[in-house]
Order: structure tokens, then sequence, then C-alpha cells
């Protein structure tokens, strides 16, 4: 069996069809979901971007971030945003170990800056430049008035909206056709590379396309399917800012077509790949996992981009959709609550290995299944400062100290807009305890060194004993 596994980085759940959303087009995740099985209840279990990737590659969480230090050329600087530990070991060094031919392609730079090894263990792999601040070219000087269309590439870029645009317009001066765009890029490669290799006995392939996260360029042939040019005054280029933020007249709406744009963009290069599987032949013997990282928030609850303080269902809820080669459970759902740790477990144990060491996650094919008992009942998980609880009843948000918390009813408030802390703060003590029984004891509290260059883990925070989370915490692992 052959594993193909894609990865969209800033996917909404709520932005795609068969999740529910009735105005942006993704007729191939759909399609995707028609013949596979639809995860309704699946969230990060630490974020961003890279936190998510050590999870999804190792079957370990990356939860609750301890013992972080920054990394050579790492300008991000949140806890959890490592390699991935020497001591782990990676989902392509064990296929690659068992005979399979291993390959990656990727626009994610995160994963190949100095000191990031998210490549190991692939006989092959290639990273497409320029996506956001990838230092691809010299950025524009900060001295520019960065919104002036004059930077755009091309006819088909109609506009762009979001951060590091001084670096990504330059990153983009010689487009000038759709298949310049990064998705085109990515699954073209991954597609030239199934051309190749039709050879393989078996292969495990991941394409990582770093879009639909910002910035939001769609080109203008599908940006038009969400947006009416000739009724839009305001700004082509937007250069936004993370937190709150003001839009102009129509603004928002133009930035929601052009993330909206972005989405169709990925969902349609994503089909071709799916049908050149089909076309050599490989569909019936190939598992297919399509999966986002986390979500965006874009003025949901009053803030542009990813904000820790923010981890709303725009931003927490995950697209999770798995399809069995000889199309078992085809067109069902499975409400268990599951996350990036576990498709590891997953995928050996339909392609039936074993992995060579203990790992987080579980096999969520047996709650599929219903062979095996899923005892899982709340996730948790981190983002910098802050903490993220859920059971079927509630979700919880907290600073570290458990002092600013939110609480919201799922059922009740779907959008999670009416605070119920200070009704329920039985809840959130139980709720925040759960937390800590994930996190093994106290959560770890981080402070900058002296210029900003170094992060250091409060010492009188937990005990130097302290131990990575154990793998029998059956309720939530």
């Amino acid at each position: 069996m052959n594993v193909l596994l894609i990865m969209l980085d800033s996917l909404r759940k709520d932005h795609v069809g068969c999740y529910g959303n009735s105005w942006i087009r993704t007729p191939n995740l759909d399609g995707l979901a028609k013949e596979g099985v639809l995860f309704t209840s699946a969230f990060p279990e630490a974020l961003p971007t890279l936190p998510v990737r050590r999870a999804m590659h190792t079957g370990m969480r990356t939860f609750p971030c301890r013992h972080y230090r920054r990394k050579k050329g790492d300008v991000v600087m949140i806890p959890g945003w490592e390699p991935i530990p020497e001591h782990q070991v990676t989902m392509a060094e064990i296929f690659r170990h068992h005979g399979y031919r291993t390959a990656m392609f990727s626009s994610a730079y995160h994963m190949f800056k100095p000191s990031m090894n998210y490549h190991r263990g692939f006989d092959t792999w290639e990273w497409i430049r320029g996506q956001e601040a990838d230092p691809y070219r010299i950025p524009l000087s900060r001295d520019i008035d960065v919104e002036d269309p004059k930077y755009l590439p091309c006819e088909l870029a109609y506009g762009c909206v979001g951060h590091s645009l001084h670096y990504c317009l330059p990153n983009m001066e010689d487009w000038r056709t759709e298949e310049d765009w990064f998705p085109p890029r990515t699954f073209g490669k991954a597609i030239k590379w199934l051309e190749r290799n039709r050879d393989a006995d078996k292969f495990l392939l991941v394409v990582d396309e770093f879009d639909p996260h910002e910035p939001w360029n769609a080109p203008s042939n599908i940006l038009k399917l969400y947006f009416d040019e000739a009724k839009y005054d305001g700004r082509r280029i937007i250069n936004t800012r993370g937190g709150p933020y003001q839009f102009q007249e129509g603004e928002l709406e133009y930035t929601l077509a052009q993330y909206a744009g972005e989405v169709t963009l990925c969902d349609k290069y994503m089909g071709k790949l799916l049908d050149k599987v089909k076309e050599l032949g490989m569909l019936d013997d190939t598992l297919v996992i399509a999966v986002s990282d986390h979500g965006h928030n874009i003025m949901d609850h009053g803030v542009m981009h990813k904000v820790p303080s923010h981890l709303y269902p725009e931003l927490m809820d995950l697209v999770f959709i798995i399809r069995h080669p000889q199309g078992e459970f085809a067109g069902t759902t499975c409400d268990a609550f599951v996350g990036h740790h576990d498709i590891l477990p997953t995928v050996l144990s339909l392609t039936g290995l074993l992995p060579p060491m203990p790992v987080d996650g579980r096999n969520v094919w047996g709650w599929v299944t219903g062979q095996e008992v899923n005892s899982r009942t709340y996730m948790t998980s981190i983002f910098s400062e802050w903490v993220w609880c859920r059971d079927g009843e509630y979700a919880f948000i907290s600073d570290l100290d458990g002092k600013q918390a939110r609480l919201f009813d799922v059922q009740a408030d779907e959008r999670q807009l009416d605070n119920l802390a200070d009704k329920k703060p039985d809840v959130c003590s139980k709720m925040y305890k759960q937390v800590l029984l994930d996190a093994d004891g106290p959560l770890p509290h981080y402070e900058t060194g002296r210029e900003g260059h170094a992060w250091y883990e409060y010492p009188d925070v937990h005990a130097p004993t302290a131990r990575v989370p154990s793998i029998d915490h059956t309720k939530s692992r």
C-alpha cells in the first residue's frame, strides 16, 4: 500500500464544502470526503506551523513545549518551534527502512530554515522557494510604499493581502501565468515525481503546501469567482498586521475573497495530483490523507492572523480526511477527537507496519471501524502563552496560569461568542486540570533573554525531573 499525505497550511474547516461551506468551491476535497472518512472533531495539539509538523512526522506530542531553546536562524521564537528531536524517529525514516520510496515536496519554508531538519528520512525532497518571508530575493526597502500596485508582478495578480509583503512581493516578481503560483508548482513537482517513479513497489509521498497561508494573492481568474473588481475601489495591496485591525469599507470582503480564491486554487491543484494517481492506476493501492495544520483568524473575533489568545474554531478546527485504498467506510464521518500525532500510528497500522518506538498518537482507523474503543474524551493544545481544552460540551481558552479563562458551550454557541467563565468557574477549573494532567505537571513559562536573543525557561516552574508526557493518558492521548 502506498501513502499520499497532503498538508495544506492555514486551511479553515469552515471554508471547505464537505464541512458545510456553501460559497467556496472545493470540489476535490469534497470528492475525497465522499470517497473517504471525514473527521469532524480534529484539532492541533500544539501550534503553529512547526509544532504541528513535528507531531505529524513523529506521532509524538509537542505539547506542552518543554525545554524550548531558540535555535540559530529562528526569528519566530514560539515554544515548540524547533527541529524534530534527534531521538525521535520520523515517518519517512520508518517507511524508507521498510523499503518504501520516500519523497516530500513543500513550499513551507520554515521546515528548511537553518537548524531545522524536517526533510530527514526522505529519499528525495524539494523546497519550492519564495513563500511569505522566505529570503529568496532581496526584500523591498522599508521606506517604500509596499501597497503601491506597481509591485504586483503581472495582470493575473490583481492584489495581495497579508504581512511580510516587503519579502513576498519581490519573490513574486517573475510570475506571469497561473502555473507560477505556489500550489501549481508544489503539486506539479509531486505529479512529475509520480510519473518518474511509477515503477516503485511502494511509496510515501508527502506534499506540504504552505498556501492558503497569508499573504493571499489568488490569481484574478479565480479571484473573480468571489469578487467583482468593478464594484471595488479599495486597496489592492493591503499590508496587514496580526491582532486587532481596521479595514476600510469593502476591504474585509475583498480579503475574504482573496482567501477563498487561494483555497480554491489549492483544491484545484490537489485535484490534479489525485487525477494523476488515478491515471497511473495507483488509486486503488494508495492511502490518501488530506489535513490542515490549523485555520486562520480573519476578523472573526476582531483580530487578523494567528493570535495565540484567540484559540477559537476559525483557528483550531482542522480539515482531516482519510481515503482507504479499497474505499472502506467511504462517505462516512467520524466524530472522535483526533490530531496530527495520530497520523503516523494510523498509517503504520493501515500499511501493516509497527512503530519502532512508543508514540503518543492513536490509530484512529480502529475508531472508524469500531474495532477499538475510543477512550479519548477531550483534547488539549498550546500556542505560545495560551492553552486550550475541548470536550463534548465545552471549549476552554486560558493563559498558562489559568487566570484569564474563557469558556464556551460548543453545542449552543458554535461560534464561541458567549463567554461562560464567570458563570461556570467549576468547569473552568476542571478543564484547566485536564490541561495540567496532559502536561504532566505545571506548564512551562518562558521569558526572553537580554536583547531578545534567546528564550529561557523559568527555573522554578517545574521540577528538574519533569518529563515529556507519557503515552498512557488514554483519555486524551
